[in-house]
């Protein structure tokens, strides 16, 4: 689960967490895919560059 905003500067940014996923699955450059979402501080940048999707390596273990 994507946190809902910033741990840094607190703007929204789970919005764009679905496009920039599929978007960068389907070979697009992260770089290009953050400038076209608007996505300009790079706190924010960081927030999606670095997620990894962790709920369904754990969700068998409850």
């Amino acid at each position: 689960m994507i946190p809902v905003r910033c741990f840094t500067c607190g703007a929204v940014i789970s919005k764009h967490w679905d496009e920039y996923k599929e978007r960068t699955s389907s070979g697009e450059n992260p770089k290009t895919v953050l400038d076209d979402l608007g996505i300009r501080r790079y706190c924010c940048r960081r927030m999606l560059l670095t997620h990894k999707e962790l709920v369904d390596i754990f969700a068998p273990y409850q």
